[in-house]
This record gives C-alpha cells, structure tokens and sequence, in this order.
C-alpha cells in the first residue's frame, strides 16, 4: 500500500504525515508513506486544497489535517472520503 502525502510542505502537510506515519503503524499496515511536494504532480492528482492524503493514487481527503484515527479508518477500509474546506496556506 503506498499512502501519499500531498503539499508543499507547510506545517499542516507536516503535521499530516506525521498522523500518517503514526497511523500506519498503529494500524499495523503494511504501508509506505510518500510525501509528494510538486505542485505538478499534486496537480496531477486534481487536488485543489492541500493538504491532502492519498491512498494507492487514489484521494482520500483535501484540505484538511485528518487525525491520527480518521487515517487508521481509512487505512482499515471502514471510512469514507474526507473532503475538507480550504487550504492551508491561508
């Protein structure tokens, strides 16, 4: 399982990928987590807020900072998308 980690690397992004690390191994998945900082290939991904979080190319949630349980949920299979409001570079 590949989980990406979408933006620029503002603190949000960073606190994100820490709740994404944290929550692949509390899940105990096999995962590795990528942080992908082009704007072209975040772009790629049609993400318009970051930060945003990925799954295997597929999004799972933008705009937001998901917390350490909302990703485990994801990871697990047992939650739906999280779309979050605006980016964090407000």
């Amino acid at each position: 399982m590949k989980v990406q980690i979408l933006g620029t690397g503002c603190k949000k992004c960073q606190q994100l990928e820490a709740n994404a690390e944290m929550a692949v191994k509390e899940a105990g998945v096999e995962a590795e987590v990528e942080k992908v900082t082009d704007i072209a290939k975040i772009a790629e991904f049609g993400v318009m807020f970051t930060p945003a979080l990925a799954i295997d190319g597929e999004v799972k949630s933008s705009g937001k900072v998901l917390s350490v349980d909302e990703i485990k949920a994801i990871l697990q299979g047992g939650a739906e998308e999280k779309k979050g409001g605006g980016c964090c570079c407000r």
